[in-house]
Parts: structure tokens; C-alpha cells; sequence
């Protein structure tokens, strides 16, 4: 098996609660980027961008993550907590879909198609590089408060990309379907299984 297969097949997902530092510094991110950026696209066609927050912008996150708590009832507690959570992994890179839904020769669902690629690859990239990361979404994304913080017109937030070391493996692999249950032979006429 190649190394990049082996990268591939033993990539794992880690929750911030199990990231710790040192996380990636500038040009294993560069790294991370070139990988996302080979992922299946349509020539100069970039549906998406990843914005990494650092510095002030970290705490700046923290808030806004505070406040939707707030907003969304969960009381001091939990804008203390969802606080917290933000402020976890030692990297944190958003990731902003760019949809162009008018282009002439690429439809929406295969730019999504390549953002998708793009964050495997991202992630893959990181494990290959001894880190671990996770890709996150939920409720926050829906806030219009921290959406507006993260895109510009025309953008869609889909989530944050938490990435550190990891403070232990995991316990074993996760499971996983069967490939004969993924890979079907097709047929007319096509039967739902």
C-alpha cells in the first residue's frame, strides 16, 4: 500500500477537546491549502475559501460564539462554555463556500462537489502531517451574526476546521460500511436498495 493511500485510509477525525498544541504553523497550512486545491475543480474555478483565525480574531470568534449562545437561550453558562469551545483547538481555519450558481459551464452541485474534495484533502493533508482536525458545523453557522462576521456577499459559512495535535489516538477504528454496500452494480431500471 503507498503512503498516500495508507494517509488516506488512516485519517481519523479528532474533536477539539482532544487537540492540543503546537497546531500547524504557516507553511504546513500553505501544505494543507496546496492539497484542498488539488482535489477534482474546474480549472480556475475555486468555489471556496478558508479563512484562518488567529491572533485577536480568535477572541473576536470566542464572543461571537458567546453571543449566539446568548441569543439562542442557553443562558451565561452556555455562553461561557460555547466560549470556551471556540477558543479550544489551537488552530481554527473557516470554511466559506463561493457558489457561483449563474456559471455558464460548471452547475452549483459540482462546485459543491469540489468543496467537498477540497476539505478532504485539507484534512488529509493535515493527518499526513501529524495533525489532527475535524471539520465542524451545527447551529452557529446558521447565525446570522456570525455568518456575516465570516462571509462577504455572496458566501455561504459551512463551518470551522479545528486542527491541533492530537492529546491521544483513538481507541480503535471507527466503523465503517461494508465498500459492497457503497460500490453497487447499476442497472435500468435503477431499484432503490
Amino acid at each position: 500500500m503507498t503512503a498516500d493511500l495508507q494517509a488516506l485510509l488512516g485519517r481519523y477525525s479528532v474533536g477539539p477537546k482532544h487537540l492540543v498544541e503546537p497546531g500547524p504553523d504557516d507553511a504546513q497550512l500553505a501544505t494543507m491549502v496546496q492539497a484542498a486545491l488539488h482535489a477534482p475543480d474546474h480549472a480556475e474555478l475555486v468555489p471556496y475559501r478558508f479563512k484562518l483565525v488567529r491572533g485577536d480574531a480568535r477572541a473576536q470568534m470566542a464572543t461571537l460564539f458567546a453571543d449566539a449562545a446568548r441569543a439562542a437561550g442557553k443562558g451565561e453558562e452556555g455562553a461561557v462554555l460555547d466560549a470556551e469551545r471556540a477558543l479550544r483547538p489551537p488552530v481554527t481555519v473557516a470554511v466559506v463556500a463561493r457558489i457561483d450558481l449563474g456559471h455558464p459551464l460548471v452547475p452549483a452541485h459540482e462546485q459543491w462537489a469540489a468543496l467537498g474534495g477540497a476539505i478532504s484533502n485539507f484534512l488529509t493533508a493535515a493527518h499526513a502531517l501529524g495533525f489532527g482536525g475535524k471539520m465542524l458545523s451545527g447551529a452557529k453557522v446558521r447565525n446570522a451574526a456570525i455568518a456575516a462576521a465570516f462571509c462577504e456577499p455572496g458566501e455561504t459559512l459551512l463551518g470551522w476546521i479545528a486542527l491541533g495535535t492530537p492529546s491521544r489516538k483513538p481507541a480503535g477504528p471507527s466503523r465503517k460500511p461494508d465498500p459492497g454496500q457503497v460500490l453497487i452494480d447499476w442497472h435500468l431500471p435503477c431499484k432503490g436498495d
